[in-house]
């Protein structure tokens, strides 16, 4: 069986994985003095990191994928529970890197040690629940759900206002527009 719902959700977790790498390959070059810090560009990447995880994917993979797993197998209930509360804490630990960019932008040079902070602990936490969604959710999904379930499931991730495609592609665009601007080995830019 294919499970077109769950390349998608892959796909989202590797995007999701390359920009949250570049943040981080960005802030190690600021500090060893290879570039100057380009608070613009690292809010774009804080921005893609909000809407398109935190926005679309969770809210996706908490409506469909973990409520069909949710009435079909027991044994996903405290997974599920634990990443939907993850979730439920996304907000809020965006609201904390956007600050400690913010308090590095108008602190200078000394703010830096915090956002590094605050991002190794972003970076770390979301390789987690990546993780833990596609080496647990993913086989337990495979083994219980039914093909109606499957149906739904991929209807919602391969919807036509994916805001990846069509004239809604606003978050391609947003991902783009970073790749451009960023300077390698991050981006394309200069």
């Amino acid at each position: 069986m294919k499970y077109a719902s769950l390349d998608v959700i892959h796909d989202e977790h590797r995007a999701l994985a390359a920009m949250l790498s570049g943040l981080r390959t960005l802030v190690s070059a600021i500090e060893a003095g290879r570039l100057q810090p380009d608070f613009e560009l690292m809010a774009s990447m804080i921005e893609y990191i909000d809407k398109v995880p935190e926005k679309v994917h969770h809210p996706k993979e908490d409506a469909y994928l973990f409520a069909l797993l949710r009435l079909r197998s027991d044994e996903a209930l405290p997974i599920i529970e634990h990443l939907e509360q993850e979730h439920r804490q996304g907000d809020a630990r965006i609201v904390a890197l956007r600050a400690a960019l913010n308090t590095w932008r108008q602190g200078g040079a000394a703010g830096l040690a915090d956002f590094q902070a605050v991002l190794k602990t972003y970076v770390e936490h979301e390789w987690q629940h990546m993780n833990m969604e596609e080496r647990m959710i993913f086989p337990l999904a495979k083994k219980h759900l039914t093909a109606d379930d499957w149906a739904a499931i991929d209807a919602a991730f391969l919807a036509n206002d994916n805001p990846w495609q069509g004239a809604a592609g606003e978050y391609a665009a947003l991902f783009s527009r970073i790749v451009n601007i960023a300077p390698a080995p991050v981006g394309l830019g200069g």
